[in-house]
């Protein structure tokens, strides 16, 4: 909750990935809201997130002429999720926002946060009211996505919600204590509580460049946010298990029967065929369930880092580093 202090300290947290033609713009609107906010100083922490482009370069250009400005740059693409982490793991503010660089979610939106926080909420997340530039298919398969994994979820994920929120700075420090590898912010924040509240604004089009999340990385993203967060999944294959076997009892009771009283074989090879194919097939399906349980705990006991930082620039030296101290704390 807020504490007045001139002082006060506001991290935002902008994950880029080939953002050259959006991220000076970002920069510029950035820098003139967080300016605008009374009481509040201000750093702005964007992650490179392995770009092909200039973005580094221009990340580099805009951080040499600003004293607000941090840049973490990875080796490689870890994903969106993980710059999120590592911005989190940096950010020294009491409060902090996420926020993407490609003005989508508007940054003006910020002043109502704050506004918010200082009224008590613990995590403000913005609720896309309205979603301009996206194609009908991605919006359909978006709400499809946040009511099935409400369905199939101990906790309830708001809908129609992105990244972009702001968070307390207890809230932060308690996302800081959960090491999981396969990573879905969102939830995350949902499952850790304190006093959560909406802010509906409209979602505008991209400023420039293209989305960073085709489809092949839409359904991966949601299948960590499922098995993150749910057993459902190996539930139902064990709810399907003994549903099989009792219809197969049947089928075998009817079988002895039809030789046995009827003296007759039963007929229907072809129905026979069926009935094994699907069963094989259903079996594949639920082994391929376990397996991606059973391949991230696989990731989780390797301890390996969640990224590799090639450069930071704008960070006090003597500071250490937040995010090789908590894995120590962890592993």
């Amino acid at each position: 909750m807020y504490s007045s202090s001139a002082n006060t300290l506001l991290s935002v947290i902008v994950p880029c990935f080939n953002e050259e033609a959006v991220i000076r713009e970002t920069h510029i609107q950035l820098v003139k809201v967080l300016s605008e906010i009374p009481d509040l100083d201000f750093e702005i922490i964007y992650i490179d997130d392995g770009s092909r482009d200039n973005t580094l370069m221009i990340l580099k250009e805009i951080q040499s002429h600003s004293n607000h400005v941090r840049v973490i740059s990875f080796s490689r693409n870890f994903g969106h999720q993980i710059a999120v982490t590592a911005g989190l793991d940096h950010a020294s503010g009491c409060v902090v926002v996420l926020i993407d660089a490609d003005l989508q979610d508007p940054p003006d939106v910020i002043h109502e946060m704050i506004d918010r926080w200082r009224n008590g909420a613990d995590v403000v997340y913005g609720v896309r009211q309205e979603r301009k530039g996206e194609t009908a298919f991605k919006l359909w398969t978006a709400k499809a996505f946040y009511r099935i994994i409400n369905r199939m979820s101990d906790i309830s994920i708001p809908l129609d919600t992105g990244d972009f929120r702001l968070m307390d700075r207890k809230v932060v420090d308690s996302l800081l204590e959960m090491p999981e590898r396969d990573r879905f912010v969102r939830g995350m924040v949902a499952w850790v509580g304190f006093r959560q509240e909406p802010l509906l604004y409209k979602r505008a089009s991209r400023f420039a460049g293209t989305t960073k999340y085709p489809l092949a990385k839409m359904v991966r993203f949601a299948i960590d946010g499922i098995l993150s967060f749910s057993l459902v999944p190996l539930r139902i294959s064990t709810y399907l298990g003994f549903l099989i076997s009792c219809l197969s009892v049947c089928g075998i009771l009817y079988a002895i029967i039809m030789r046995i009283i009827m003296n007759n074989w039963v007929p229907g090879w072809a129905l026979l065929l069926i009935a094994f194919l699907f069963i094989g097939g259903i079996q594949l399906v639920f082994l391929g369930i376990m397996g991606e349980y059973l391949g991230r705990v696989y990731g989780e006991v390797k301890h390996r880092p969640l990224y590799i930082m090639k450069e930071r620039l704008g960070f006090s030296e003597t500071k250490p580093l937040p995010s090789l101290k908590t894995r120590k704390a962890l592993v």
